[in-house]
C-alpha cells in the first residue's frame, strides 16, 4: 500500500502564478450550465422568445414575439428601467407606430402601403429588442467568465487547489 500526501490550498493561499492557472482552469466555472436562464425567462415575460443566440464576433439573438409588438413595448414601458436600451427600443417604436397611425389613408385612399408600413415598424422593433438582449447576453457572458466572478465563485465553493493551482478533485 502506498500513500500520497497532497498539501491544498485555498484560492488566496496561491501564488499569483498559481492563482491566475487556476483562474484559467476554471474560466468556465460559472458558465457550464444554462446560465442564460435568466435572460431568456426576462425577455418571455416581455413577450420575446428567444430560440437562439451567438456572442462576440458574430453576436445576434433570434426569436419572435410572443404576442405581439405592441403587447411587448409596453409591457417593456411598464417592467424596464428608463435607463436600459430595451427601454428605449420600446419607446421610439411606440413614438414611430403611433406617426404612422396618425398618418393612416382615409377611406378612399388605398391602406396597402399604411399595413406594409405598420409591419416594416413592428419588424424593425423586433429585430432592435433581439439587438438589445444579445448585447445584454454577451455582457452577462463577459460578466461572469471576468477573473473577478471566476475567483469569487471558487472562494464561495471553497474550491482547494494543488500548490501549481490546479483544481483537486
Amino acid at each position: 500500500m502506498k500513500t500520497i500526501e497532497i498539501q491544498l490550498f485555498k484560492f488566496n493561499e496561491l501564488s499569483h502564478k498559481a492563482k491566475q492557472r487556476a483562474i484559467e482552469e476554471n474560466y468556465n466555472w460559472n458558465v457550464c450550465f444554462d446560465w442564460w436562464d435568466s435572460i431568456y425567462e426576462d425577455a418571455k415575460n416581455v413577450g420575446i422568445k428567444i430560440n437562439s443566440f451567438e456572442l462576440d464576433r458574430n453576436r445576434y439573438a433570434k426569436g419572435n414575439f410572443i404576442n405581439d409588438a405592441i403587447f411587448c413595448a409596453n409591457k417593456i414601458k411598464l417592467e424596464h428601467d428608463k435607463d436600459c436600451e430595451t427601454y428605449r427600443s420600446a419607446i421610439f417604436y411606440l413614438s414611430e407606430r403611433d406617426a404612422i397611425v396618425r398618418n393612416a389613408p382615409n377611406e378612399e385612399e388605398d391602406d396597402r402601403e399604411y399595413y406594409e408600413s405598420l409591419e416594416e415598424c413592428d419588424n424593425d422593433f423586433l429585430q432592435s429588442i433581439l439587438e438589445d438582449y444579445s448585447i445584454i447576453l454577451q455582457r452577462e457572458y463577459e460578466y461572469l467568465t471576468s477573473d473577478e466572478e471566476i475567483i469569487e465563485a471558487l472562494e464561495m465553493n471553497e474550491i482547494e487547489f494543488t500548490i501549481e493551482g490546479e483544481t483537486y478533485n
